[in-house]
C-alpha cells in the first residue's frame, strides 16, 4: 500500500469513528478557568437540557433561590455531560455545587465553580447514573461558602453520550496523541527505491509512562522484579525518599534503601519520579521537625534540598516537591505565605533539569471536597507560577478512587489542560473497600480516561506490594499471581503498545505503518542485502520518515 493510500485509510477509519455517534454532537473539550465579565454560549447548544429539563426555583439546601432543573427521564449507563456559567451575589466568592437528586439517591458533586460577584465562572461535570432513577430527577446548585448568597445560572448545558460514544472519543484521542503515522524509506547504494523489500519493526521502548509504585520489598526479590520489569518503564519510590524515612532524627541521614532502589531502576533503565521533598500535613513531618520554628526551620529546610537532591541530582525527571498543599499549609503557617514558592526556587537551584510538580488528592476523584476542587487547584498553581514566580511546570494527581465519576473526571482535566502544563495521574488506585472485581472495573475505567486525555503525560499505580498487601489495590497476590485489578493493566498494556509491524516495501521503496510513541528497531531485507536502524515516534502529527539504504 502506498503512502497516500495509508493516509487516506487513517483519513477515512477517523471519519467512521466520529460517525459513530450520529445524531448526538462530538464531545466538546472546551474549558475556561477565568471569571469572564459575560457567559460564553452553552456547549451543545445547551444539549438536551431546553428540551428534557424545566427550570424551577428552589431554595434547597441555601437560605436563598438558586435555579433548578427538573429532568425527565434520565438513562441508566448514559454519560452525561453538564456545563454552565455561575454568579453569585451577596458574597465576594463562594465555591458551587451542582447536585443530582433522583429517587431517594443524591449525587452530592457533579461539578464545582470556584464563583464571584462580579463575573461568570465556568462549572464543568457531569455524572452517570448506575442504578434506574425515578422518572424525574433534580439538577440543583449548593453554594458551600456563605449560605445567604444568591446563585445565577447562564449557559447551562446537559449532553448524553452512550458508553460506545464515550470510548469512540478515548479512542480517537489515542490515535491523534499516543500514536503516530511513519513511513520507511528503502533506497539502494545508488539512492533508487527498492520494492517488495522485508520491513520489520520492532518496539525497543514504549513512549508514554505508565509505571507503578515500588517499596524496599523488591530488593532482593527476583521473581517481584522480573514481573515489574515485564510491564513498567517508570517506577517511584512509596515511601523511602520521604523525609521521615531519610531523616528520622535530625543529622541522622540514611539513605541506603532508597539508594539500592536506585540502583536497580538504574539496572534496568526504569525512569524515576521523585515523591516527595516535603509534605505538608503536619502527621508526616518529621517530629523533631514539627517542634522547629522560625530560622531553625528555615535550616532544616534547605538542608533537606540540598542533601536530597544534592545526593540525586539528575536521577529522577520530577519531584513533587509540595505534597498536599491545598489541605495542609504546615511550612507557610511557619515560615510566612511565600514559603512554598521558596521550597520551589531551592529544587530548582538543586536540580535544574527535575520538572517539579505540585501534588494533590481529590482534584480528580470527587468535586465534594471543598478544599481541592480543580478552580482552588487552578488557583493555586497560578498562585504560585504568576504571582510569586515559582519554577512549578508539573500537574500532580494522585488518584485515589473510591467509586470514579467518569464524566467529571474529565471535565476536571478539562480544564487543567488550559494550565499548558503536564498532568500526571500520580498514584492511582481504587478504594479497598470495594470488591475486587469491582476495583477491576472501577480502574479500567481509570486508566482509559487517563490515557485518552490530550493533557495526561503519565499514569502511575500506588501499587507497591507488601507480601500479600498493598496501600489500598493490589495488581497481584503475594504468589504474583494476578488480581482483577492486574488483569485489567495487562490486557490495557497489551492494547497500547505496537510490538512488531512487518510488511514490504511498495514500488516506490515506501512501507508506511502507524504505531504507539516509542523506539523502534528496524530491519529491512531485499534479496542478500540487508540493514537496520533505529526509529523515534515522539508525539507529533506529521508522518515520521525514516530512509535505510541497503
Amino acid at each position: 500500500m502506498s503512502e497516500a493510500s495509508f493516509l487516506r485509510l487513517l483519513t477515512f477509519a477517523a471519519l467512521l469513528i466520529h460517525n459513530t455517534i450520529s445524531g448526538t454532537e462530538w464531545y466538546n473539550s472546551a474549558a475556561y478557568t477565568e471569571c469572564k465579565a459575560s457567559p460564553e454560549a452553552p456547549l451543545y447548544g445547551g444539549g438536551i437540557l431546553p428540551d428534557l429539563a424545566r427550570a424551577v426555583e428552589t431554595n434547597n439546601e441555601t437560605a436563598a433561590s438558586s435555579p433548578s432543573y427538573v429532568l425527565d427521564n434520565l438513562a441508566t449507563g448514559t454519560h452525561y455531560a453538564f456545563s454552565c456559567w455561575v454568579k453569585i451575589r451577596g458574597s465576594e466568592e463562594a465555591v458551587v455545587k451542582a447536585r443530582l437528586a433522583t429517587g431517594n439517591a443524591t449525587i452530592r458533586c457533579i461539578g464545582t465553580a470556584l464563583a464571584r460577584s462580579g463575573c461568570w465562572s465556568f462549572l464543568k461535570g457531569g455524572f452517570v447514573l448506575d442504578s434506574p432513577p425515578s422518572d424525574t430527577s433534580v439538577l440543583y446548585f449548593k453554594n458551600a461558602g456563605n449560605r445567604t448568597a444568591e446563585i445565577s445560572i447562564a449557559s447551562a448545558s446537559l449532553q448524553p453520550f452512550t458508553v460506545e460514544q464515550w470510548r469512540a472519543h478515548q479512542e480517537e484521542n489515542i490515535r491523534r496523541t499516543r500514536k503516530r503515522v511513519a513511513a520507511i524509506h528503502v533506497v539502494d547504494s545508488s539512492g533508487k527505491p527498492v520494492s517488495q523489500a522485508a520491513v520489520a519493526v520492532e518496539l525497543v521502548s514504549k513512549g508514554f509512562p505508565l509505571g507503578s509504585a515500588i517499596a524496599n520489598t523488591i530488593l532482593d526479590n527476583p521473581p517481584y522484579q522480573a514481573w515489574f520489569l515485564e510491564r513498567f518503564n517508570t517506577a517511584v519510590f512509596e515511601n523511602e525518599l520521604k523525609w521521615y524515612a531519610t531523616e528520622p532524627e535530625p543529622g541522622q541521614e540514611n539513605y541506603t534503601t532508597a539508594d539500592q532502589m536506585l540502583a536497580f531502576a538504574q539496572a534496568n533503565g526504569i525512569a524515576l519520579r521523585g515523591h516527595n521533598i516535603f509534605w505538608e500535613d503536619p502527621i508526616y513531618v518529621p517530629s523533631w521537625v514539627r517542634n522547629l520554628t522560625g530560622d531553625p526551620l528555615e535550616r532544616a529546610v534547605e538542608s533537606r534540598v540540598s542533601s536530597l537532591l544534592g545526593r540525586y541530582k539528575g536521577e529522577f525527571t520530577q519531584w513533587d516537591v509540595n505534597n498536599e498543599m491545598l489541605h495542609y499549609n504546615f511550612y507557610e503557617q511557619r515560615l510566612g505565605k511565600n514559603a512554598s514558592a521558596r521550597l520551589f526556587d531551592a529544587a530548582r537551584r538543586a536540580d535544574p533539569l527535575a520538572t517539579l510538580f505540585m501534588n494533590e488528592f481529590n482534584v480528580v476523584e470527587t468535586c465534594d471536597d471543598d478544599l481541592s476542587t480543580v478552580d482552588a487547584y487552578v488557583l493555586r498553581l497560578n498562585e504560585l507560577v504568576q504571582r510569586a514566580g515559582a519554577p512549578l511546570a508539573g500537574v500532580g494527581l494522585q488518584g485515589h478512587f473510591s467509586r470514579p465519576n467518569i464524566p467529571l473526571m474529565r471535565a476536571v482535566l478539562d480544564k487543567l489542560a488550559t494550565l499548558g502544563m503536564p498532568v500526571w495521574l500520580t498514584e492511582v488506585d481504587i478504594s479497598k473497600k470495594i470488591d475486587l472485581e469491582t476495583q477491576g472495573n472501577y480502574l479500567e475505567q481509570v486508566l482509559r480516561e487517563g490515557f485518552g486525555h490530550p493533557a495526561v503525560e503519565g499514569i502511575m499505580l500506588w501499587t507497591a506490594l507488601h507480601g500479600g498487601r498493598c496501600y489500598q489495590m493490589c495488581l497481584t497476590d503475594g504468589e504474583l499471581r494476578s488480581l482483577p485489578a492486574g488483569s485489567v493493566v495487562d490486557k490495557l498494556l497489551g492494547e497500547w503498545q505496537t510490538r512488531a509491524v512487518t510488511g514490504t516495501s511498495d514500488e516506490y521503496g515506501t512501507f508506511s505503518f502507524e504505531a504507539f510513541l516509542g523506539e523502534y528497531r528496524v530491519r529491512v531485507i531485499s534479496g542478500n542485502r540487508s540493514a537496520e536502524s533505529t526509529l523515534s515516534l515522539p508525539q507529533g502529527n506529521e508522518t515520521k520518515r525514516l530512509s535505510i539504504r541497503i
